[in-house]
C-alpha cells in the first residue's frame, strides 16, 4: 500500500478510499484503491501530483459529501450529515493535501477555494484577523485555517486551477459523482 493511501482514509470515521477507471459504470464508491500515477518532475520539487475535487450539497445547508481523485491514481471521498456546499469543496481539498505527498497542483471547480488562494485572499483575512473586506468574520474559518496550514505552510509547492463543473471534464465529473454519492448514501 502506497504512504498516500495509507493517509487517506485518517481524517474522519466517513472516510472511504476509492479509484475509478471508467466512471460511467455504476456507483464508483466501493472499488478497490490504485497506486497514483505521477506526472513528469517539477524543477527543484519533484513529481507534481494533479488532483481534482469537489464537494456537493443535498440542500444547503443539508448532507454533504466531498471528494478527491488523481486520475488512474487514488481517490478519496467521505460525507457530513449537515454542512453546506462551501463547507465540502474546502473539506475535499483538505482531505486531498492530507493523502498526497509532494508538490500538488489542485483542480476544482469552486471559485471559492480557487479564487482563495489565485487572488491571496487569506492574505487579507489574516491581516485583519480573520475579517472579511466588510469586517464580518470570515466564514467557514475552522477548515480555511487547516487548509492554508496544508498549502502554505507545507514545505512542499502546491498550486489551483479552476475548471468548469458539469462540463464533460473527466475528472472533474467522477469527483463530482463521487461527492453526490457520499452526500446521498447518508
Amino acid at each position: 500500500m502506497t504512504a498516500a493511501r495509507e493517509r487517506s482514509g485518517h481524517a474522519c470515521p466517513m472516510t472511504r478510499r476509492t479509484t475509478a477507471a471508467d466512471p460511467s459504470q455504476g456507483s464508483l464508491l466501493d472499488e478497490e484503491p490504485a497506486t497514483a500515477i505521477e506526472p513528469g518532475p517539477a524543477p527543484d520539487a519533484g513529481p507534481i501530483t494533479e488532483v481534482y475535487t469537489d464537494g456537493a450539497c443535498r440542500g444547503n445547508p443539508g448532507p454533504g459529501g466531498w471528494a478527491w481523485a488523481v486520475d488512474g491514481g487514488p481517490s478519496g471521498y467521505g460525507s457530513e450529515p449537515h454542512t453546506t456546499n462551501q463547507r465540502m469543496e474546502v473539506r475535499a481539498v483538505i482531505e486531498a493535501l492530507r493523502a498526497l505527498p509532494g508538490p500538488v497542483h489542485v483542480v476544482s471547480d469552486s471559485t471559492y477555494v480557487v479564487n482563495c488562494f489565485r487572488q491571496k485572499w487569506w492574505v487579507g483575512w489574516r491581516r485583519r484577523g480573520w475579517r472579511n473586506s466588510q469586517g464580518k468574520p470570515v466564514a467557514n474559518r475552522d477548515l480555511w485555517e487547516p487548509l492554508l496550514k496544508l498549502a502554505l505552510d507545507g514545505g512542499r509547492p502546491v498550486t489551483f486551477s479552476w475548471v468548469k463543473g458539469h462540463s464533460g471534464d473527466k475528472m472533474n465529473d467522477l469527483v463530482d459523482r463521487l461527492a453526490t454519492e457520499a452526500a446521498d448514501r447518508q
